[in-house]
């Protein structure tokens, strides 16, 4: 059986996401971000598309660096303004019965003991729906509204996420046995106190004591999606995620990624099979070639490159108003996104260059095509890249993924390698085959009691 493929919507509760400028096409409807029925009825079209989630990607701080302010961030709505993604997802889940909910939140922003409560809320409320896209942060913009001077170094913050995580298996596994929550109504016992143990943890960044607030969800923890690549980044997405994002200019540096993420997986003691990979991708499709490329230059007359410009100098951390179109650039070392300088470095892209790379206004590939031909350029990737699946970004709002559903599904669904329905069971469960909660093999298992551990891959 062929290796089906994968996708979520790529999304963000604000105006302009990924592929700048568009909001100004007439078509576009992302200015109703702020409505619960824009929301509902997305949610709704991608459950019918067979979606298997929404990754709703997040910022806390603003991109700042490009001329030294925000004036283009506002004015083009580069992610500014950005509301809260978690509150989406209850009324998303109330509408839909399968799709599932990859959620960003920056684990700078919130006590690990406070955290673990709201993602419990959601599973239990999504019944074992939801995802957590583990951010670190990267803007200095974000480090002074928290309160610090700067972002802290760039590994550093990798060694407080390690800890963090931590804390919250601890919390979300080791708290409350399987069979703790008894509901037995004549004898007035809800939960049985002999299962259900306080947590301790003393280390360098963090220090908690207390239960777990919210009884065991159906998931315990959420489904682990993360999206570093740098060195130390794929060192702690293979001890922790089981969906990474990555980034690709083409089909081999996504193989080149993926097989260091999996081999990564492989040496923290867990199976190159733990680990999904996606990469992100930008398509414009319609009933034939020739409408999709019209499609596709409609767009480019609306889309900024110079708002993506904008969203790439707050990645690397490097002003590209102050170059020249021609000058060469230093790209150094990063402080924010260490693989976007990385990879910007080892192409030695001028800002001519990476105008033209953000023509659409973003920087992810771009497919463009009727259902066939997008259907088997994503199979390649698949079978080239050897990866996993799509993060789909949006270009005009909602069509762009009407579009896909339309006409990229049904090509592939011919093709033996997208879904025709979905299967039962938690997000997990879906996306792995095996059981709904994390595998014996994720370092998590060490938290769990005896009697949780029983309970595993079943």
């Amino acid at each position: 059986m062929s290796k089906q493929i994968l996708i979520n919507a790529f999304n963000m509760n604000s105006v302009g996401h990924i592929n700048h400028g568009l909001w100004a096409h007439p078509r576009d409807q992302s200015h109703r971000y702020k409505s619960i029925d824009y929301w509902t009825s997305l949610a709704k079209t991608l459950e019918r598309g067979l979606f298997d989630g929404i990754f709703l990607a997040d910022i806390i701080g603003v991109y700042d660096v490009y001329n030294g302010s925000a004036d283009l961030t506002l004015r083009e709505s580069i992610q500014l303004p950005v509301n809260d993604p978690l509150l989406l997802v209850s009324a998303m889940a109330a509408v839909t019965k399968h799709l599932g909910f990859g959620i960003t939140v920056n684990l700078s922003s919130d006590a690990p003991y406070v955290f673990a409560r709201r993602m419990s809320t959601l599973d239990h409320l999504t019944d074992g729906r939801i995802g957590w896209n583990i951010v670190t942060g990267y803007l200095d913009s974000a480090a002074r509204a928290l309160g610090h001077d700067a972002q802290a170094e760039h590994d550093s913050r990798y060694d407080r996420a390690d800890e963090y995580m931590e804390v919250l298996y601890k919390l979300w596994e080791g708290s409350w046995d399987e069979d703790a929550v008894v509901r037995d109504k004549e004898r007035r016992i809800y939960a049985d106190p002999n299962k259900v143990r306080s947590i301790s943890h003393a280390g360098k960044f963090y220090q908690s004591s207390g239960y777990h607030l919210a009884e065991p969800s159906r998931q315990r923890t959420p489904v682990l999606y993360q999206a570093g690549t740098s060195g130390r980044g794929k060192k702690f997405a293979a001890t922790h995620a089981e969906c990474v994002f990555i980034t690709a200019t083409d089909k081999d540096a996504a193989k080149a990624t993926a097989r260091a993420i999996r081999q990564e997986a492989v040496n923290a003691g867990r199976s190159p099979q733990d680990v999904k990979v996606f990469v992100g991708v930008t398509v414009i499709t319609g009933p034939t070639n020739a409408a999709a490329q019209e499609k596709y230059r409609e767009y480019l007359s609306y889309a900024n490159p110079e708002a993506g410009l904008a969203h790439f100098a707050a990645s690397t951390g490097i002003d590209f108003s102050r170059y020249d179109l021609d000058e060469p650039i230093n790209y150094g070392t990063s402080n924010a996104i260490q693989s976007a300088a990385q990879l910007a470095g080892q192409k030695r892209w001028t800002k001519r260059q990476l105008l033209d790379e953000l023509k659409i206004g973003g920087r992810y590939p771009v497919i463009v095509g009727d259902g066939s031909l997008v259907a088997e350029e994503l199979i390649s990737w698949i079978e080239e890249g050897e990866i996993d699946g799509f993060n789909l970004t949006r270009t005009v709002v909602p069509e762009s993924y009407e579009d896909f559903i339309d006409h990229a599904v049904p090509a592939l669904q011919e093709r033996g390698r997208y879904k025709t329905a979905y299967s039962n069971g938690a997000l997990r469960r879906k996306l792995f085959g095996a059981g709904d909660t994390l595998p014996s093999s994720h370092p998590a298992n060490a938290y769990r009691s005896p009697r949780h551990q029983k309970h595993q891959d079943v």
